[in-house]
């Protein structure tokens, strides 16, 4: 029978909340279990439940859960994806915090820079609205537009001075500017703490990203919310719906390139449908653009 428990310490803790949070979201039904209207104590499947899904024993199944078991087989993290219906994002995700933990250095605090091919892309598409990210969603550069865009009340030289350059996960949760930039703020910030997620997966030991992660936690309550649902997701394109201070409503479609070295890093660029007033707008924004755009602050009663 499952009881409350809390999560491990750092590391491996981390796999004991995905995989609660996962089954928490599955019903009996939802599997082709039997529930017989008992009242259940705990939300979702039960340990047991989910272990004879995936045809492992419930005290092994307890123990990765718990943080006491390290080794988990290629075979049993494949199972337990399959029994909790995982997404892609989501197996990759299980792999990462499955991994056994190993004693290492941390890495030196860098600052991360862009290179200068992306520079040169970024300068080249001046029509497109274009933004490069580090891996911890630091702006790295921008074109006009890009900055236009999403931080038009920023200094167009910020993402140059890495000790105060803007960080598009703080700008969303801590900016109010920004804030006021996305009509749909719950998709918005659903999209944005899924991708963190996948990024604190990748690079466990790296400790910027965990100082970005806890002081979201600490300074914004919606954060925190969202943090703890564990939802995964790359997030790498779609549609985001804009309410500009310059042009109004823009509907672009968004593409994440990641960078082939390694790094962590991509461009993300903005493209609105042909003809549409989404087009016209951005147009109107690309005619407005450059260091010289200032969004006035409200003024105070």
């Amino acid at each position: 029978m499952d009881t409350p428990a809390t999560d491990p310490p750092a590391g491996l803790g981390n796999l004991g909340n995905f995989l609660r949070t996962r089954r928490a979201r599955l019903q009996p039904e939802d599997v082709g279990l039997v529930s017989y209207g008992a009242r259940r104590r705990v939300p979702g499947l039960r340990r047991e439940e989910l272990a004879q899904l995936a045809g492992v024993s419930v005290a092994y199944y307890t123990r990765l859960e718990q943080g006491q078991s390290h080794n988990a087989s290629e075979g049993v993290l494949d199972a337990l994806a399959r029994a909790l219906r995982l997404t892609s994002d989501e197996r990759a995700h299980l792999r990462e915090l499955a991994r056994p933990a190993q004693a290492r250095r941390r890495p030196p605090v860098r600052h991360d820079k862009v290179r200068p091919g992306v520079r040169q892309l970024l300068a080249a598409v001046d029509d497109v609205p274009a933004i490069a990210l580090g891996l911890r969603f630091e702006i790295l550069a921008w074109n006009r537009l890009g900055h236009a865009l999403i931080a038009g009340h920023l200094d167009f030289d910020s993402p140059a001075r890495p000790l105060d350059r803007p960080n598009a996960q703080r700008m969303l949760f801590l900016d109010p500017h920004t804030r006021e930039l996305y009509p749909d703020r719950d998709e918005e910030t659903s999209r944005a703490v899924s991708a963190l997620r996948v990024a604190a997966g990748q690079h466990p030991d790296d400790q910027q990203l965990a100082e970005l992660i806890g002081e979201l936690s600490m300074k914004s309550p919606e954060f925190s919310s969202l943090w703890s649902r564990h939802v995964v997701n790359n997030c790498t394109f779609g549609t985001k719906q804009f309410h500009h201070p310059l042009v109004g409503e823009l509907e672009l479609d968004y593409e994440m390139m990641q960078t082939p070295d390694g790094s962590g890093q991509g461009v993300i660029m903005y493209t609105a449908v042909e003809g549409s007033p989404s087009e016209a707008a951005l147009r109107l924004l690309a005619t407005e653009r450059g260091p010289e755009i200032r969004i006035l602050e409200p003024e105070r009663p």
